[in-house]
């Protein structure tokens, strides 16, 4: 039985709304029972005995306000405004699911062009070739370093993967 059926029986049984030829020893019961169930005799639901007491400052205001004039103050971070570095990648695929760009922790940039994957490495900025696949295969759809940063795996439109 829900709730609202329940309450509805113990405040409209209560009220005398009901029909009295209803009323029986064995509804007088279930209403009992009821109340008792759902806390309805109760008139409060919080209630406070004692003030709580008044909450202590753990730290003193004084040492509070030296503290907070000997800290040392945060330097700004500096965003630039212009780009370090453009990529122009022309072929690459304009697809939200795919995964065409990973980042090794030997600081290298694994990218995925159409059917080639190109590799380019920030330390000296050499870029190279990695592998062309064959059109029926293709295009890269992901390409993902592996923790060692020494293997990539290279995702085909097939479903095929190349380490």
């Amino acid at each position: 039985m829900d709730f609202d059926y329940a309450h509805y029986m113990l405040t409209e049984g209560r009220k005398g709304k009901e029909n009295p030829t209803l009323s029986s020893p064995s509804r007088e019961a279930y209403r009992k029972q009821l109340a008792e169930t759902f806390n309805m005799n109760r008139t409060r639901i919080l209630d406070f005995k004692n003030k709580p007491p008044t909450p202590v400052d753990p730290i003193p205001a004084d040492f509070s306000t030296a503290a907070n004039n000997s800290k040392p103050t945060k330097s700004r971070r500096y965003i630039p405004q212009t780009s370090e570095r453009t990529l122009d990648a022309l072929d690459i695929l304009d697809d939200y699911y795919l995964n065409l760009l990973d980042w090794g922790s030997s600081n290298v940039l694994s990218i995925a062009l159409g059917s080639t994957v190109y590799l380019w490495d920030a330390t000296d900025g050499a870029t190279s070739e990695l592998v062309t696949v064959d059109e029926e295969n293709g295009p890269v759809t992901s390409v993902k370093w592996a923790p060692d940063g020494r293997h990539v795996a290279v995702g085909l439109n097939n479903s095929d993967v190349k380490p």
